[in-house]
């Protein structure tokens, strides 16, 4: 006799159907789960891309990382940015990304990109564009010599304070599909962050302009100082805000005298900028009393800044060269400031190291050695500020010793010159302002 299964009511579903919905529905929680996993996975890399963008301080730095990280976030093997120019018409730069060396030495004859092309429809055109092949767009001029086959291109506008600056190429994503309405939302994202990282950069830059042309006005052009030969640079620190108070000067005196100074004021701000140019107008006007050596000069200089300034802390070393015998000497005293260079005949490099004293504003009244140093003809002092060689992961032992090693390389060179190389291959960090003044001595 033919019966319900034991124990189930007329109308209740069998136990094995109850089993396969209850596994399709697991199955379908799965998926979801999966695409909520993935969906997040991709907000996170956009979160770390956007990060990543926002630390560079350089426009082709910037530039250059907007795509590479719009390219790993799709998955794409090639990448690109076009800039266009102030009409918007045309491209002025375009910047290229996961070509092998191959392909850029077989496109190297071919110039920078004209804007034709699908190129040219977003740049006529700057909504999102998806194409999954290339050759059939009706705009598709197909690609020069050399160039890679690309099948299937992914292409965004960036946009820079209401304005289209560019536009973003994505193509060829490594897993052989095209691009999908996921990725080009999140390439939109991208580019909305981008061309806020972008108008920051460039304000970063004007402001560092600024900074650095404001610098530059407070700092003396150097003077004839025949029959000396003299040169000097200065480089401003690597963040905008940090305005310094490095400073150097050089005085002729009469009978062939030379003064010369170098300095730097405590802190990176406006404040240290102005007790630097005050600082070195009140130093110019004690040099010219010849009686007093160096020490006394800053002694003076000293007890000066205490009753006038709000006291500034500052590190200097003043020197007077005057002629001796068949060459020079030289006296300095030096307030808290490493230690001159000096090169004579024969390229050999040593610092001139002494008793440093007290920096100024620390105590006034404690007493400032002077020191002396014969100087042979056609011999070079190097005087320098400590951005040049501070580097927080050396000890200065080893960033000096590098100076020296820089010194002794570049020492033929005209003096503009070796003051160039040094401040272009200094052993610093670059994160401070930096000053440096040679001084050349007449050869025999």
């Amino acid at each position: 006799m033919a019966g319900n299964e034991e124990g189930r009511q007329p109308g209740q579903p069998r136990i094995p159907d109850l089993h396969l919905r209850l596994r399709a529905e697991l199955g379908r929680i799965d998926e979801q789960l999966r695409a909520l996993l993935a969906a997040m996975d991709r907000l996170q890399g956009l979160l770390d891309a956007v990060v990543a963008i926002s630390r560079e301080v350089e426009l082709p730095a910037v530039l250059h990382r907007i795509v590479t990280t719009a390219m790993d976030l799709v998955g794409a093997r090639y990448g690109a940015m076009g800039v266009l120019n102030e009409s918007g018409e045309r491209l002025e730069q375009f910047i290229a990304a996961g070509l092998s060396e191959q392909e850029r030495a077989d496109l190297a004859e071919t110039g920078l990109p004209r804007g034709l092309g699908v190129l040219g429809h977003l740049i006529r055109h700057p909504e999102p564009l998806r194409v999954d092949n290339i050759s059939t767009h009706p705009s598709s001029a197909g690609f020069p010599p050399g160039h890679p086959h690309l099948r299937t291109l992914l292409g965004v506008a960036i946009s820079v304070r209401g304005e289209i600056y560019g536009d973003l190429y994505l193509s060829e994503r490594r897993d052989g599909q095209p691009f999908d309405v996921h990725d080009e939302s999140v390439v939109l994202a991208l580019a909305s962050a981008a061309g806020i990282a972008i108008e920051n950069v460039r304000l970063f830059e004007r402001v560092r302009h600024g900074a650095e042309q404001f610098q530059r006005l407070l700092l003396p052009t150097l003077p004839d100082l025949r029959p000396f030969t003299a040169a000097a640079i200065y480089r401003p620190a690597a963040e905008p805000s940090q305005l310094g108070g490095d400073w150097y000067d050089a005085i002729p005196l009469p009978d062939n005298v030379v003064a010369v100074v170098i300095g730097d004021v405590v802190g990176h701000d406006l404040q240290a900028a102005a007790a630097m140019a005050s600082t070195r107008n009140m130093l110019r006007a004690l040099l010219f009393d010849r009686g007093n050596p160096p020490g006394a000069v800053l002694t003076r200089l000293d007890r000066t800044l205490q009753a006038v300034t709000t006291n500034p802390v500052i590190t200097t070393t003043l020197a007077r060269i005057a002629p001796e015998g068949p060459g020079w000497r030289l006296r300095w005293s030096t307030a808290g400031h490493v230690p001159p260079l000096l090169i004579t005949p024969g390229r050999r490099a040593e610092y001139l190291f002494a008793e440093p004293g007290l920096p100024l504003g620390v105590d006034p009244e404690q007493p400032r050695p002077d020191h002396s140093r014969f100087l042979p003809p056609d011999s070079t002092v190097v005087f320098f500020t400590d951005g040049l060689i501070e580097h927080p992961e050396h000890p200065i032992d080893e960033s000096l010793d590098q100076l020296t090693a820089l010194a002794t390389v570049y020492a033929a060179l005209p003096l503009q010159e070796f003051v160039q190389a040094l401040a272009d291959h200094h052993p610093s960090d670059g994160h401070d302002d930096m000053a440096i003044l040679a001084l050349r001595t007449p050869r025999a």
